[in-house]
């Protein structure tokens, strides 16, 4: 017998003893399925926070070339600028969000809020990311520099692993970590998005989620149309 033989025996084997065994084919199936389900929130605020590089760093960049100058000599509004901006902002998130449920959904994600909340899904994360990309605006027109801006980035990160990103909150033991999670407004939002993939309807927590993606919102445009206004100012 040829060791190429022998292999296709021992091989055979091996299939047909875990064929006869369906928890060891199970198991490998839905288990990494329901973990890419926990996981699929992430790459939705992930996307929101580079909505904040992309908006400040525009802004900053049309500071810098002297633009905001020159469009503040013609009667364009302050807030139609930065509600403007934001617009780029909307669609590309809108079509990131999109491609994420896709992929989620092609690598075996179910949404257990069914198609409805795939919608609802999109809205939030949508404004998610206008509520960051107004973060950002307000961050470009404070400092004026794009790389101040990129420089704001890390601190979002460290606010975004010290979420419930990783791990439900009433399952983290560390105390500190737990306290510092629950007053941290990003685990609200994960957790908002994360309820339509694996829990379905929960009202609390979808309440939760748009409430302080609106809060984060309406204080960034406050915070940006007042940074726009001392700018103009100055200049």
């Amino acid at each position: 017998m040829t060791a190429l033989a022998q292999v296709g025996y021992v091989a055979r084997r091996s299939i047909v003893r875990t064929a006869r065994q369906p928890a060891n084919i199970i198991f490998p199936f839905v288990f990494p399925t329901s973990f890419l389900a926990f996981f699929l929130a992430f790459p939705f605020i992930q996307g929101a926070l580079f909505a904040t590089m992309n908006a400040g760093t525009d802004l900053a960049r049309d500071i810098q070339s002297g633009f905001l100058n020159r469009l503040a000599l013609t009667p364009l509004r302050g807030g139609a600028l930065i509600v403007g901006q934001l617009g780029g902002i909307a669609v590309l998130a809108f079509i990131q969000n999109c491609y994420y449920l896709t992929v989620g959904l092609i690598a075996g994600v179910r949404l257990e809020s069914g198609i409805v909340g795939g919608i609802v899904l999109i809205i939030l994360a949508t404004g998610v990311a206008i509520a960051f990309g107004a973060l950002g605006a307000f961050f470009a027109l404070r400092t004026g520099s794009g790389e101040a801006v990129q420089g704001l980035f890390p601190l979002l990160f460290v606010g975004l692993f010290l979420s419930s990103m990783n791990l439900p909150r009433n399952l983290i033991e560390a105390d500190w970590f737990r306290t510092v999670a629950t007053f941290n407004p990003i685990s609200y939002l994960i957790e908002g998005l994360r309820s339509l993939i694996i829990t379905g309807w929960d009202w609390e927590a979808l309440g939760l989620a748009f409430g302080f993606a609106a809060l984060l919102a309406a204080a960034a445009m406050v915070l940006a149309n007042w940074a726009l206004q001392l700018r103009l100012t100055r200049t």
